[in-house]
């Protein structure tokens, strides 16, 4: 039976909380002692496979390079649900989420010292995204760009941008389309985005459920994808569905932290430091090249020409301000999504 790369079995996860939990309880100072550490990385929902692999690369890098082991445990989940459980207390020695805003909710929970973002290169993201379409084999609904998903036919599937990050990228990629198509006349950008959501069938809370929606369930004509979920579906099915690449999308940011907090209570400030810098080696970037994500180091991006449109028109966030200015206006309670979605 082919295995489904996309649903985690109720065993699974159970087994990956009480993996959870016993990391946080079991570690301490005394790790050092035994020369074994136990890191957590909470992550958000599409890294999955990338963290299967690169976790195994780090483990054979660190036990090379020290006389010690490192066991890593994985958490995932949308990436603005996962960022407000490390905030409440869920221990995580690593944050590696889907954009800079969630881990600054981490930082503002007093966990993560201010200055997170300078502390490894390219502002602290390792490899990148974007946004793309995934449509059905053959593309029956002709969907070609961001406009065509706002006719009387088309449906889409799409996270919520409340708890999700790609969905918030997303949401970004369809504003910027809008703007340069409506010379930047916010009633029509925003009477366009309305449309857009009205015609969203579900809002799940992270992209890989949104991904579920669409391949194992069937439902809508569309998703609105990170491309790294979109060449795991092409992967998986490659006779039932395509990538649409639109005209226009955003350099998608994930970013990476040491959580500062957990790391000094548990004495796992040196591995976890090495865990997020070890993302940068040739190595780890053929594996985030290898998983469908862009990698930051140019020469080993230039590897995967093959794979990625590096000729696509990507706005970024600073052309919304940043982070704290595009959630303020965009995503925060009572902000433009709260005022076009009707529940």
């Amino acid at each position: 039976m082919k295995k489904n790369i996309f649903k985690l079995t109720a065993f699974t996860l159970a087994a990956a909380t009480a993996a959870l939990s016993f990391t946080a309880c079991g570690k301490d100072s005394s790790a050092k002692d035994s020369k074994s550490y136990s890191i957590v990385n909470v992550s958000y929902d599409p890294t999955r496979e990338l963290y299967v692999a690169y976790n195994e690369a780090f483990k054979a890098h660190w036990e090379s390079e020290h006389d010690s082991t490192v066991e890593i445990t994985q958490s995932h989940g949308g990436s603005g649900k996962q960022a407000l459980e490390v905030a409440n207390g869920n221990p995580a020695d690593v944050v590696t989420l889907a954009l800079e805003y969630d881990v600054k909710a981490v930082e503002d929970a007093g966990l993560i010292e201010p200055g997170w973002v300078d502390e490894f290169p390219l502002d602290s993201s390792p490899y990148t995204s974007t946004i793309v379409f995934l449509v059905r084999k053959g593309n029956p609904k002709n969907i070609q760009d961001w406009g065509d998903l706002v006719r009387d036919d088309v449906g889409i599937i799409t996270p919520n941008p409340k708890t999700s990050g790609g969905a918030r990228w997303n949401h970004l990629a369809a504003w910027a389309w809008a703007q340069r198509e409506y010379d930047n006349d916010e009633t029509k950008v925003l009477d366009y985005i309305k449309k857009l959501y009205a015609n969203v069938l579900v809002l799940d809370s992270g992209a890989r459920g949104a991904t579920n929606s669409f391949v194992e369930n069937k439902q809508g004509d569309v998703l609105l994808a990170w491309e790294n979920e979109a060449f795991l579906s092409l992967q998986e099915y490659p006779d039932e569905y395509e990538i649409v690449t639109p005209s226009i999308s955003i350099l998608a940011q994930p970013s990476v932290a040491v959580v500062d907090s957990v790391v000094d209570k548990n004495g796992t400030r040196e591995v976890a430091t090495e865990y997020l810098n070890y993302l940068y080696s040739e190595e780890a970037q053929r594996i985030a090249g290898e998983n469908f994500y862009r990698p930051s180091n140019e020469a080993v991006l230039a590897e995967f020409s093959d794979v990625f449109d590096l000729d696509l028109d990507l706005v970024t966030i600073n052309d919304f301000g940043g982070w704290d200015e595009a959630f303020e206006k965009h995503f925060a309670d009572g902000g433009l999504f709260d005022q076009i979605y009707e529940q």
